[in-house]
């Protein structure tokens, strides 16, 4: 189920499984005020700008709600599987608020919230073998690539945004979805897999072999 971003392609929004790591959302949660803050005129192009950024934002925020929920019905009721159910939890809960504080944003920079989808693809992570959705361990896997892929991501739209104080919410976003992710290895690491939390001193393209696990 492969998934593009319709700002580009070479963008990608990946979720599904994380912690409780919410100093991000704390931060996310003040983007309506800060888009008052921006302009009180008509848009311009500025304003444009950003809402279309944030808009592809929004895109990943839905993917990742369904992500979750998708695999908490696959997920089985054994030690793992409750395990990775209850940081797949948390993790929604986190991304419910990134989506509601997008939304509003948008909203306030003149623009339309792009909406929710019924589904949504993730089959080529499942193609490359960094993860699936057959089994505990396998989705946990692919939480971790979608995660990753996500903090990535993040960083590399929030570049492009014109307001400051935008960009710092967008890396507040970011740092999340890092932390999302190790939190997913720390997860692995308790039930007895022998890896490092966190395996590079950046979440990039270039490092990121180091976070994924293959299956």
């Amino acid at each position: 189920m492969d998934y593009q971003s319709p700002l580009s392609k070479k963008s990608s929004r990946r979720a599904l499984v994380v912690s409780g790591a919410v100093a991000g959302v704390a931060t996310a949660l003040g983007l309506p005020l800060i888009a008052q803050e921006v302009d009180a005129r008509p848009a311009t192009y500025n304003q444009q700008n950003d809402a279309k950024i944030l808009n592809n934002a929004l895109y990943y925020e839905h993917q990742a709600i369904w992500a979750y929920s998708a695999a908490a019905g696959k997920l089985t009721n054994t030690e793992v599987g409750k395990a990775v159910l209850a940081l797949a939890l948390r993790n929604q809960a986190d991304h419910k608020k990134h989506r509601d504080a997008l939304a509003a944003t948008i909203t306030s920079l003149g623009g339309t919230p792009v909406k929710a989808e019924s589904s949504y693809d993730v089959s080529s992570y499942i193609k490359k073998g960094e993860g699936n959705l057959d089994s505990d361990v396998n989705i946990a896997k692919l939480a971790l690539a979608l995660e990753t892929d996500a903090a990535i991501a993040y960083t590399q739209e929030v570049a492009k945004l014109k307001t400051p104080k935008l960009i710092t919410v967008g890396a507040s976003i970011a740092s999340t979805e890092a932390a999302h992710a190790a939190a997913i290895r720390a997860t692995f690491k308790s039930l007895g897999v022998n890896i490092e939390i966190v395996p590079a001193s950046f979440v990039s393209r270039e490092t990121r072999e180091a976070w994924v696990l293959k299956v």
